[in-house]
Order: structure tokens, then C-alpha cells, then sequence
């Protein structure tokens, strides 16, 4: 047969490959491959003690094992090693001397592809544009995702909402110091009961969470803003949930208070802004002039800047879905939105003297807007 450059090869472990889980919805932690040959159809190739598990799941013309290709040599003892050797020779077989990778493909099967001269190119934009437009499915997935982290997020905040305050201004929870690192253990609980798993979370308090990104340790305090922002995926559906809102406990400083009034602001202007068509970045430049307009920055801090300097210093959000971070972006570079992107919305302002305000939604992009995924109330006070 002649050579045919569009036929397509995923590969790696759907446990860890968002791609490749996409394409076959089948969770295993064993090296897969999936081929779409044109005008022969797609074959996948997985491990023998998962064929009878793979033909149930997973939509193709043919499912193989790497036995059934084994080349004249043999197969590796390496299993990794094995799949993409098997995936060489099926193409050897059907007559392809080219083929089209996703940007997620293992330089392993490359190179075997390769040693067996077979041409690989890599087109970056392959397989992108599926996930990004969810099905209806795919959406529901995502708002179940939704639900369980705002269920995660309200009882972080409230826990931290409720506890005593000593003398000191130290949190209290059960007779000792509550501390961030409690509130992480709380949430993985939470979320484990549900069958959802992720990484460090963040609940970050007081200056802490001038640091967007901080994952928060050590006591919390009465008085001071704490970030809750959690994002765990389903170990059932793989789909992910990302949520962020902020808890004060007791008395809200009035500077505070103003940040979270522009962040709220901020978040409904870029919310507004959202529908297909509109660049990512036009959507960011709409949260940001809702910050400016109000008195407050953008960017990093100068380094003269004093620690009162507050400023939003990241984009205004980012595509989720079988990752928690994936495209279209929402910040000066973002591109066109399509209809059924989810995104996050979660701008916020920081102050290295105070802390930090973040409040985040997931949105999904309609004909004409958007849907909101989140139901959760947007206040400072929890209890």
C-alpha cells in the first residue's frame, strides 16, 4: 500500500495521557496505542490481561494485543518498549512509512517508529480542538466535577469560618491550632469519600496568599483573608472541578472588603464578556479594567512598590476539562473561544501586607454566552 502521511498514532498511558484517555475512555496504567489508519480504519493495541476489558470499552475497528504484532526479531521484555514495537510493525504491515503524532506522544515510540523507518511529525494542534469543544456529555462530567468541589469548598471554609479564635488570634478547631495543613487533610478526606483525588490543594492565609499560588502552611488567624481554591479530578470520569473562594474569619478589614467587592466585579465583567468569537485576551482585558477602574493594578509589583501595592497579577482564567489546566488561556494573549470551551473565571488582587482575594467559577461557552457551573454564594463570611 502507498504511503499515507494523515494516518494518526496516539500512545502512552491513558492513567497519565489526557489525549490518548480522550480518544479511548479507557483507564489503565499500561502503555496503549491507538492508530487511525486512513482508509483502514483504527486499531489499538494494549496489553494482553486487559483485551477482554479494552473490547467492552474502547470504539475501534480492531483491538489488538502486541503479540499480534511482534516483529521479526521479537518483542522487548520492557512493556513500554513492546507496545511501540508493535505499533511499528502494524504500520510496516499496512504500508505506512509516515505518521502524524499529537504533541503528547513519548519520544520512546518516536524513536522506535523511527529505528524502523517510519517518519513521525508532530502537529501541535492535533486533537486540541476535540477537547476543547465538550460534548454534552463531557459537560455533565464536568458539572458533577463542579458540585463536589464547591461541596469541598464549603466545608473548608466553614470549618475555618466557625473555629474559635484565642487570644492570640490563632484559629482553634477541636482543642488545637488550626492550621493550613488540617484544612488540606480535611479536603483530601472530603473529596476521597466522593472518588476524587488530586494534588496539594491551596489554603493559604494572611500574607501567604499574596502568592497566588501558595499552598498555604502554618496557623490560621482570626481577621486575615484565607484562599480556599481546590481542584480534583474524578477517578471515575477523569474530568476535573476547580473552584476558588475566600473565607474571612470574624471581623472583615474594610481593605479587604473593597478587593473582594472588585474581584467580584472583575469576575461578572469578564463572565459578561465570554462568548465564541471573542479572544481570550479581549475577555481578560475586560476583568482587568474593572480592577483599574476601581483604583487597583495589574502585573507584577515594582520592586519599589510598598507591600500595600495591590495588584492582579496573573490572567483571568483557563480552559479545563481532563486536565485542570488546559487551552484557550484568558489573558493578553488569549485566542478565539469557541462554542463549548470550559473555562475558568478567577481573578483576583493581592496585597503582600494583607494577602489575597480570589473568587473562581467554571463557565462553559454557549451559542450566545455562557453557562455557569457554579452555585456556591461568593462572601467572605462562611458560617
Amino acid at each position: 500500500m502507498p504511503s499515507n502521511p494523515r494516518s494518526t498514532i496516539r500512545a502512552g498511558i491513558p492513567q497519565l495521557n489526557s489525549s490518548l484517555f480522550h480518544v479511548t475512555q479507557f483507564s489503565v496504567g499500561d502503555p496503549v496505542v491507538y492508530l487511525d489508519i486512513e482508509n483502514q480504519g483504527t486499531i489499538c493495541i494494549v496489553r494482553d490481561v486487559e483485551l477482554d476489558r479494552a473490547q467492552k470499552k474502547i470504539q475501534a475497528d480492531q483491538i489488538s494485543v502486541p503479540a499480534d504484532f511482534a516483529p521479526e526479531g521479537g518483542l522487548s521484555a520492557d512493556r513500554e518498549i513492546a507496545t511501540a514495537q508493535a505499533a511499528a510493525e502494524c504500520l510496516r504491515r499496512s504500508g505506512i512509512t509516515e505518521i502524524t503524532a499529537d504533541r503528547s506522544l513519548p519520544f520512546s515510540f518516536a524513536h522506535i517508529l523511527r529505528e524502523a523507518g517510519i517518519e513521525v511529525s508532530c502537529d501541535l494542534d492535533f486533537g486540541v480542538l476535540e477537547r476543547r469543544q465538550k460534548s454534552g456529555a463531557e459537560i455533565e462530567m464536568l458539572r458533577l466535577s463542579q458540585a463536589v468541589t464547591e461541596e469541598a469548598i464549603a466545608m473548608a471554609c466553614q470549618m475555618i469560618a466557625r473555629a474559635d479564635a484565642a487570644p492570640s488570634g490563632v484559629l482553634q478547631h477541636d482543642g488545637s491550632a488550626l492550621t493550613s495543613e488540617r484544612v488540606h487533610a480535611a479536603i483530601n478526606a472530603f473529596l476521597m469519600q466522593r472518588g476524587f483525588s488530586g494534588p496539594k490543594y491551596i489554603v493559604s492565609g494572611g500574607s501567604q496568599g499574596a502568592s497566588c499560588h501558595h499552598h498555604g502552611d502554618g496557623e490560621l488567624r482570626t481577621g486575615q483573608p484565607v484562599i480556599v481554591d481546590i481542584f480534583p479530578t474524578c477517578q471515575e470520569t477523569h474530568y476535573c472541578g476547580d473552584c476558588t473562594r475566600t473565607v474571612v474569619h470574624g471581623d472583615i478589614p474594610p481593605e479587604i472588603a473593597e478587593m473582594h467587592t472588585a474581584v467580584r466585579a472583575a469576575k461578572a465583567a469578564g463572565c459578561a464578556a465570554i462568548r465564541p468569537g471573542v479572544t481570550g485576551a479581549k475577555v481578560h482585558a475586560a476583568t482587568t479594567k474593572e480592577l483599574t477602574d476601581r483604583g487597583f493594578h495589574t502585573g507584577f509589583p515594582p520592586e519599589s512598590a510598598p507591600l500595600s501595592y495591590c495588584t492582579m497579577h496573573h490572567g483571568t482564567g483557563h480552559g479545563i476539562g481532563l486536565e485542570v489546566h488546559e487551552p484557550p488561556l484568558l489573558d493578553a494573549t488569549g485566542i478565539e473561544l469557541l462554542e463549548g470551551d470550559a473555562l475558568t473565571v478567577e481573578p483576583g488582587l493581592y496585597r503582600k501586607d494583607l494577602g489575597g482575594v480570589r473568587v473562581e467559577d467554571m463557565v462553559v461557552v454557549t451559542g450566545d454566552g455562557i453557562e455557569n457551573l457554579n452555585r456556591l454564594p461568593e462572601g467572605l463570611h462562611w458560617k
